[in-house]
């Protein structure tokens, strides 16, 4: 064997071939010592094809003949084109939606939208500020996904605080820099009180002056009709955190409807994850998703919005299709 054939560059080989590069070069070496093909294949356990394979790559290529090549094929006639691939990042920096919205609207399927927006770095939603897109936040997964196997069978119930926005738009409108100007003027928060049935994901939703038990149980009252209405005729279990308001002031009309309340666990808010993602929902593509000049303006969009929820936006949980299409026709 020649020297300039001699102490290939070593390089680790994938786990699941059956050749490292110095099988390789064992093969090599006991071909130019002689020994016929077949019997080198029977030695080492390879296909005589394989053994020719590595032999005439040494031939022409050297010592670098044996080494690790990609696997992507050459060629690949179905690849996404960079044209469309443009398109779908544009798409997804002016509407700022997930793949099961934006597959619609830029003719490409959901999953193939996901691979180009995870082949160019772009963040997932739930770390991106709803109004500017800019990269803020990254949030924590429960490790037990779960969901219940027919609806009404557990619902979730929570509370939103929004700030008020004053009359001619906030800070939101004008900037940070007028946060300041008014200091002294308090406006006040919009308490938003949410039920979301865990199968279905059907959501109602009510913006309330705020969170005492009573103004619960009577939000609870309306969202219960608000389901029945829908199809979900009966409640079987609700899901709260620990506040005073939900553990002593529900337990009558609770009682009365035959539901069983549920406490998440202290200061594990995930355990309660279904509606807190709604809440971020809502932030993200009703509250803060546009400027509003006045919060009365923000109030009247809130039903739309939620009637667009319900029975049109594409939901990633339940394979692109909207939380009304898990429930039987009223």
């Amino acid at each position: 064997m020649s020297k300039a054939h001699s102490n290939p560059e070593v390089l680790v080989s994938p786990g699941n071939v059956r050749l490292t590069v110095h099988g390789r070069l064992l093969i090599v070496q006991r071909h130019q010592a002689g020994m016929a093909q077949a019997h080198i294949a029977a030695a080492m356990g390879v296909s005589r094809k394989c053994v020719k394979k590595w032999i005439d790559r040494f031939d022409q290529e050297g010592p670098g003949g044996l080494r690790d090549r990609s696997s992507r094929p050459h060629t690949m006639p179905t690849k996404t084109s960079d044209e469309v691939e443009q398109k779908v990042l544009a798409a997804r920096a002016e509407h700022r939606d997930g793949p099961d919205v934006l597959a619609p609207k830029v003719g490409v399927p959901a999953r193939t939208v996901s691979r180009i927006l995870r082949r160019h770095d772009v963040p997932y939603l739930r770390e991106c500020d709803p109004m500017t897109g800019d990269v803020i936040r990254s949030s924590k997964q429960t490790a037990v996904r779960y969901e219940r196997a027919r609806p009404g069978e557990l619902v979730h119930m929570d509370v939103k605080k929004l700030g008020k926005i004053p009359d001619g738009g906030g800070w939101r409108a004008h900037g940070r820099q007028s946060r300041n100007l008014d200091r002294k003027v308090k406006i006040g928060y919009d308490y938003v009180h949410s039920l979301v049935d865990d199968h279905s994901r059907l959501a109602y939703s009510e913006i309330l002056p705020d969170e005492k038990g009573t103004t619960c149980a009577a939000f609870l009252e309306r969202a219960i009709d608000y389901f029945a209405a829908h199809g979900i005729t009966r409640i079987e279990r609700l899901m709260t955190d620990n506040a005073w308001a939900y553990r002593y002031s529900l337990r009558e009309l609770c009682a009365e409807h035959g539901i069983v309340q549920k406490f998440i666990r202290p200061h594990c808010p995930w355990q309660n994850g279904k509606v807190e993602r709604l809440n971020r929902t809502l932030a993200t593509e009703w509250a803060y998703r546009q400027v509003f000049l006045t919060n009365d303006d923000r109030a009247a969009a809130l039903a739309p919005w939620l009637e667009h929820y319900n029975t049109d936006r594409r939901h990633s949980a339940l394979g692109g299709k909207p939380p009304i299409s898990r429930l039987l026709p009223t």
